[in-house]
């Protein structure tokens, strides 16, 4: 069986980016572009992935890890001096090589696999893929011969008027027999305007010798846009966005309104879930089936229950159960996790807590750093108080307590099971189990008071 490699062209600077992040960096649909590449590269089973990095190298290696092998571009001197890099990882190896840009994170695997196929079905040194655009301005175009083989490929300034008719258009990636490659780029040459190393001579060098070159032309264009600007920035993130969004609506979740509804490459989401515009739905989140999520909502690194509902709120990496209610305008902070049947009402913010089956806090109170039993009634207004300037504490409230309006919980704190803490109540101390803990002054009536502070502002 014939060994497989890939080298990912990622050394760019992406000037025309006008960005302090380097290019292949960028997101698309919430993840760096040559991640997408390098995500879709793992199903073809390579036995070795070589990444040639320049500008930002040590980010690139940050974001990729292990799943590759790095060489260093010191030189942007081309695309052709870029792949050479990489000779000293494959240029002895028997097999197959794939060229691929990393700013490219629409192409598939099922395209890169189908390219590879041609190539090997061919039998050929070199395979270019191709696509049909019908507006080719600025791209490579190839010109084929009579018997409809690849005879060049011609840069658009260099193409005459018939040539710049033609709409097959090279799209920068490319397959070769690896030594062939790594033989033809030490007789690339860079006697040229820009005076670099232009990996398509390889193409011209190994027909003068008599090799055979092919070309596989994908029908779906839109999967080979390289992105070299902001606008094509826009353009793929709206491509992948439609594509990732058509995937779940035919898995059987229904999107409301499809083009404002935002959600991560990473997400999995079950049949019958509901989500309404504007959601956003990000990192590596699971929805269960029946869950209802949005308008207008925020979630990152997710899991959530059956059935549950989340409107207008943010979540972020935390454990949200079964039938869990959230919202409206509700935040889940990271390492929070709520058991089935809780409800988290408007305007109630939870952080790093634990809230089990069953309780409930319906408005307007901050629950940090504390463990919520079972069946809890959190009153309007409560604050679990963990902070003393410098360190943070926990509260705990047992099964079945029920925490009056407007309470302080002073961490650490333990309200046991069963008790009740009455409105207005600032806890230091731990209430015991089935008591009622009341820590407010005595009100006191002064009658006629009213007046008496009226005749003063006159006077």
């Amino acid at each position: 069986m014939t060994r497989r490699f890939a080298i990912v062209l990622a050394a760019g600077q992406g000037t025309r980016m006008k960005s302090s992040l380097y290019k292949v960096l960028h997101p698309v649909c919430d993840k760096p572009m040559v991640q997408h590449v390098m995500d879709q590269l793992e199903p073809l089973k390579l036995d070795a992935v070589i990444t040639v990095v320049g500008y930002g190298a040590e980010r690139v290696k940050e974001q990729l890890g292990n799943r590759t092998r790095y060489v260093m571009q010191e030189e942007q001197l081309g695309t052709g001096h870029a792949v050479m890099q990489a000779a000293v990882h494959l240029e002895d190896k028997e097999g197959t090589t794939i060229v691929v840009c990393g700013d490219t994170p629409l192409l598939t695997s099922q395209t890169m696999e189908a390219l590879l196929d041609h190539h090997e079905k061919k039998q050929a040194k070199a395979t270019i893929l191709t696509a049909l655009h019908q507006n080719p301005d600025g791209y490579g175009r190839i010109v084929r011969n009579e018997q409809n083989h690849v005879e060049k490929i011609v840069e658009h300034k260099d193409a005459t008027e018939e040539e710049r008719n033609i709409t097959e258009i090279n799209t920068g990636t490319y397959v070769f027999d690896n030594r062939s490659l790594f033989y033809a780029l030490k007789h690339v040459s860079n006697d040229n305007a820009q005076g670099e190393y232009y990996l398509p001579d390889v193409i011209e060098i190994l027909k003068r010798q008599g090799e055979k070159i092919s070309a596989y032309q994908t029908d779906r264009f839109e999967e080979t846009i390289g992105v070299n600007d902001r606008a094509a920035l826009a353009m793929a993130e709206q491509i992948m966005r439609k594509r990732i969004n058509e995937e779940h609506m035919k898995n059987g979740v229904t999107l409301i309104d499809p083009d404002h509804t935002y959600i991560g490459t990473d997400v999995a989401i079950e049949q019958d879930v509901t989500i309404y515009p504007g959601c956003m739905i990000l990192g590596n989140t699971t929805i269960k089936t029946g869950a209802v999520i949005g308008p207008n909502s925020e979630i990152s690194n997710c899991e959530i229950g059956e059935d549950s509902v989340i409107r207008q709120s943010v979540a972020h990496d935390s454990k949200i159960g079964a039938r869990v209610n959230i919202g409206p305008f509700a935040h889940i902070r990271p390492n929070s996790e709520l058991h089935d049947d809780v409800k988290i009402g408007n305007f109630v913010e939870v952080k790093k807590s634990v809230i089990e089956h069953g309780s409930k806090a319906s408005h307007l109170s901050y629950i940090g750093d504390a463990e919520i039993g079972r069946d809890v009634n959190i009153g309007c207004g409560t604050i679990t108080v963990n902070y003393d300037g410098e360190r943070k504490y926990k509260t705990i409230i047992e099964d079945d307590a029920f925490i009056g309006c407007n309470s302080n919980l002073v961490a650490p704190v333990t309200v046991k099971k069963g008790s009740y803490v009455a409105a207005g109540s600032t806890i230091t101390k731990d209430v015991p189990e089935k008591a009622l803990s009341i820590a407010r002054s005595r009100q006191v009536n002064k009658e006629g008071y009213a007046d008496k502070l009226k005749k003063m502002k006159k006077d």
